[in-house]
């Protein structure tokens, strides 16, 4: 909201009217092709052929995750391998070891995280990712060994052996792991499934430069789906025709969100603001990287200050709200809690199960179609709260204090929340996270106005997954919408969470949760 406010503020009113001639385009780019590839960098063989499918393409965050999760599993299971094959006689109390583990584990990932190991261009690496592992293998051991020494805990022999079989095993596993990623990369890199989705705001001539450095020093780092431009074809640069022009910018929007645009570079001099403060008004909301190329720019700023691809200048405008590396760590500690979570609670599952199945006829879970990540709808699960013949599947009229739709033992359950138990399985099937903003219904009102109607920038809150849990509903924002102003405060909660993600922020949300549930009176 407040990143609306800002844009607003400079931007004056224009017209959004397409050019004649103009046409709403069929966003299907299976049949798009690179056709224009000026001289390419020594040595690099681009990837070429026609654009990658969404579907089709290698999730990045999905793959560092993978990684990230081996290493989560490596570091401990080969430390306690390696304890049981050369403790006997000498054992350790199983506190220590537990401890040992838990130390080299967090220590090796931070050492391995802070050489920037979790990184697609890392990854393909097998020689920088092998000489990774060893210093954080070797690093982490050696830390938790002088620990161990001056806890005076483990006999030094013991301690010896044990680190040498730690280290050999541990670096052996995940050497493997790391050939076996490389070779992957490597392959899904000249397939293009790696590229990052990219479309050109702008078709003039600071466009087309932009695009011809891009084709000869980016090495394929991109997929240039096409551009977009208000004006006709006729009025651009004749060499742009060599690349497909998707739509005008009123088409953007739509477009990013259905090809999953990844990256979305302006190309307009900078001395063109208010036009350019135009289009960000209208995309800020989309989770995608947004960059304006600075090649030839006037404005010179320090070399820190840009983002390169290949030989050209960046300016970041907005990232993301959470880079690669936090996806992958985000999603890995969603589905390994919500599983351990599902199991300490599965006797809470049974139970509720079972008092829904008795206070009346029906089934025992709801499902209700939710706005998720990017727009994108997905059944969240519930524990059904009313009787069967009055469920609301669109929400179209949401549940207000003494509701006559919900039956007794809903009641009981939603004023506990424990009708959003069954969500723990949305978060294993990677629909939700345990912390995000709540996902609304698709018809969700207030004041009698929908979500997007009511607040300006609504759809922002979509650029992460939302979650189980949230900073709005800790501070109190959750149950009813009946006026705007819930529906406000909510969004600008969200907006924060966003704006301001750490694991740590997280993780307080979690321990917050709980006291919220007692506490709030607010949801019925």
């Amino acid at each position: 909201m407040r990143m609306a406010e800002r844009l607003s503020s400079r931007i004056q009113p224009g017209s959004d009217a397409a050019p004649e001639g103009w046409g709403r385009p069929a966003f299907h780019v299976a049949d798009l092709t690179r056709l224009r590839r000026p001289e390419t960098a020594p040595g690099v063989e681009p990837w070429r052929g026609k654009a990658i499918p969404p579907d089709a393409r290698i999730s990045q965050p999905l793959l560092v995750g993978a990684l990230l999760l081996f290493d989560v599993l490596n570091f401990p299971a080969s430390g306690l391998l390696a304890y049981l094959a050369t403790s006997a006689p000498r054992s350790l109390d199983w506190n220590e070891v537990w401890a040992s583990l838990a130390v080299v584990t967090l220590v090796g990932l931070a050492a391995l995280h802070a050489r920037w190991s979790y990184t697609i261009r890392a990854m393909g690496d097998f020689t920088r990712q092998s000489l990774n592992l060893t210093l954080a293998f070797g690093g982490a051991l050696a830390l938790w060994n002088a620990g161990a020494v001056m806890a005076g805990f483990g006999a030094p022999e013991l301690l010896r052996g044990w680190t040498l079989a730690w280290f050999c095993g541990g670096w052996a596993a995940g050497s493997l792991a790391r050939g076996v990623f490389a070779v992957a990369v490597k392959i899904w890199t000249r397939q293009g499934r790696l590229a990052r989705r990219t479309v050109i705001v702008g078709g003039g001539q600071h466009a087309l430069e932009t695009l011809g450095e891009l084709e000869r020093s980016g090495r394929g780092a991109l997929q240039i789906l096409g551009l977009f431009d208000d004006r006709n074809r006729d009025r651009l640069p004749e060499a742009i025709e060599d690349y497909a022009l998707l739509g005008t910018f009123d088409d953007l929007e739509a477009f990013c969100r259905e090809q999953k645009v990844d990256l979305l570079i302006v190309a307009i001099p900078t001395s063109a603001e208010t036009r350019i403060l135009q289009i960000l008004k209208k995309l800020w909301i989309l989770p995608v990287d947004i960059r304006i190329s600075a090649l030839g720019s006037r404005l010179k700023l320090r070399d820190r200050a840009y983002h390169h691809i290949g030989d050209v200048p960046f300016l970041p405008v907005f990232d993301k709200p959470i880079s690669d590396w936090g996806s992958a760590l985000k999603e890995t500690f969603d589905r390994v809690v919500a599983a351990l979570l599902i199991l300490a609670l599965s006797p809470v599952l049974a139970a509720v199960a079972l008092g829904v199945k008795l206070s009346s006829p029906g089934p025992v879970l709801f499902r209700q179609t939710r706005y998720g990540f990017n727009n994108e709808q997905f059944a969240v699960f519930k524990f059904r709260s009313m009787y069967t013949e009055k469920c609301d599947a669109s929400a179209s009229k949401l549940v207000t204090r003494n509701d006559p739709r919900v039956t007794r033992f809903g009641a009981f359950i939603r004023r506990w929340s424990l009708d959003e138990l069954p969500q723990l399985f949305n978060v294993l099937l990677g629909d939700l996270s345990l912390v995000g903003p709540r996902p609304h219904a698709i018809k969700g009102a207030a004041a009698g106005l929908f979500y997007d109607e009511a607040v300006e920038g609504y759809f922002a809150r979509h650029r992460v997954k939302p979650g189980i849990t949230g900073w709005a509903q800790v501070n109190g924002w959750r149950g009813e919408t009946d006026t705007i102003e819930k529906i406000e405060q909510r969004v600008a909660h969200d907006l924060y969470y966003i704006e301001n993600w750490s694991v740590w922020f997280d993780l307080k949300i979690l321990a917050m949760t709980p006291i919220s549930v007692m506490l709030t009176k607010n949801a019925f």
